[in-house]
């Protein structure tokens, strides 16, 4: 028997059968602090002072710089530029107690919504410290989405909330954001120290308020890592999107296909996470990064207010300053809807894949359900651990489709946008350097856990992100 088919008859033999296999994985998994990722304490201060100032200072540039990065003229002073930066911030990022509503209400709507609306259950990956148990996770995102789609439109028909407000307001609600981001990192941090329930801490207080203390905090059925990953970050760049649509239509009368683009690209991507929410719940944020600063902060404010960048190009510009021809924005079109495909199937075939090892796989009718979301007869490499690596489907081709996918996804939001500004481009840079980072993080990860078993698994699939390629 090849060894392809040995593996095939291997996957069909031991779907269901994962006790060995999770105990292995848990125990892996939750092991001791193992050293600094993110440039060890000093970048984590770092970047908890430094992205809250640089989303400043681009929200600024684009709103108040045409789009271009924020400079002294030359006839100004570095003081007087200080000033002046100092002065649009209040007019255009003072936290209003407006905003503050805002944000917070539709946070109270979204944890209503949670524990109100059908769904269904699954189960996430094996804890060590909870004796192996797999922790149920109530998923629904995706009637919490479309009703929240339905509840805004009549909001804004009955003039209660006009849904442009988000487009105009979106300094404001940036710095709530921001401040609250902070804010619960740290309050979360002191309360879990409080409790007791920390996990895998390094001893250094800045480090570990950004990686986190607690694995995964929960009130009742909601659980706070999967609400801030799914609801928060997407749901909010999609409004925005829809709410730069509604003031474009209430201005000229049309939405140009530009702007149609990134409501359609950012409803991709809600949807994507939100009918598919049960495959998120295996993923490796959920199951291993702590919930602090970084998970914390980024899906409540770097997400939503640094990914929209296009979104606000757009709609701080004339329609007649970015008319494309029909061919390109065809051609937009097509990249982002094929790039989608693969990006949604790469994700699906191996969350999938480790369900069904876990035997706790779960078929939706969520929409939409596309072709080869799923491997019949997997191969994959099982490993001495008890755990395995898959090696067929779009993970046959290379290790990591599900970044290639979604980095070409993103870039083409800047495209859309031209090349007026370098303001949209900051989310495929600064992504393509997360995706390299992270990707990084998995392999060393990879390393430890299975050894020679991963070894064998680069030989069989040489490629990372395109086949043949790189």
């Amino acid at each position: 028997m090849s060894a392809v088919r040995q593996r095939k008859s291997e996957a069909q033999e031991s779907l269901g059968d994962s006790s060995k296999m999770t105990a292995s994985l848990a125990k892996a998994e939750d092991a001791a602090h193992q050293g600094y990722d993110f440039g060890g304490p000093f970048g984590a201060l770092a970047m908890m002072t430094g992205f809250p100032l640089l989303m400043w200072y681009l929200y600024i540039s684009s709103t108040y710089y045409d789009g271009l990065f924020a400079w002294p003229a030359a006839n100004q002073t570095w003081s007087e530029f200080g000033r002046q930066l100092w002065h649009y911030w209040l007019e255009g990022c003072y936290p209003t107690w407006q905003a503050w509503a805002m944000l917070w209400i539709f946070l109270g709507i979204q944890a209503v919504f949670y524990v109100t609306l059908p769904g269904v259950w699954g189960h996430g990956l094996p804890l060590a410290h909870l004796g192996n148990k797999a922790l149920p996770y109530y998923c629904n995102a995706v009637y919490s989405f479309y009703t929240s789609i339905v509840l805004a439109f009549v909001l804004h028909v009955t003039g209660l909330f006009p849904m442009y407000t988000l487009i105009d307001r979106f300094g404001e609600v940036m710095s709530v954001a921001i401040i609250s981001g902070i804010a619960i990192s740290f309050g979360l941090y002191f309360w879990t120290i409080y409790m007791g329930h920390e996990h895998r801490m390094s001893g250094n207080f800045i480090y570990d308020v950004f990686m986190g203390a607690n694995l995964n905090p929960r009130t009742g059925i909601i659980d706070w890592k999967m609400f801030f990953e799914v609801r928060l970050p997407w749901f909010i760049l999609f409004f925005t999107s829809l709410s730069a649509a509604v003031k474009q239509y209430e201005t000229y009368g049309y939405v140009t296909p530009q702007v149609m683009f990134v409501l359609y690209a950012h409803w991709l991507y809600a949807n994507a996470c939100s009918k598919g929410e049960e495959l998120i719940i295996t993923t490796w944020d959920m199951f291993f990064e702590k919930f602090g600063f970084m998970l914390i902060f980024w899906n409540m404010a770097g997400v939503p207010f640094t990914y929209a960048h296009c979104t606000l190009f757009l709609i701080n510009h004339k329609p007649e300053d970015y008319e494309w021809s029909t061919a390109y924005n065809v051609f937009l079109f097509v990249t982002i809807t094929v790039s989608y495909y693969f990006f949604d199937i790469a994700n699906s075939q191996k969350n999938r894949f480790r369900q069904q090892r876990l035997g706790t796989m779960i078929k939706r009718n969520t929409f939409p359900q596309l072709p080869w979301q799923t491997i019949k007869n997997p191969t994959f490499i099982k490993c001495k651990n008890g755990s395995t690596l898959l090696t067929s489907g779009v993970y046959g081709w290379c290790r990591k489709p599900n970044y290639t996918a979604d980095f070409i996804m993103c870039l083409t939001w800047a495209l859309m946008c031209g090349v007026a500004s370098p303001l949209p481009y900051f989310y495929p840079v600064f992504f393509f350097l997360v995706l390299i980072h992270r990707a990084y993080r998995d392999f060393e990860r990879l390393e430890r856990k299975y050894g020679e078993d991963y070894q064998e698994f680069k030989r069989q699939v040489p490629w990372i992100f395109i086949p043949y390629v790189f």
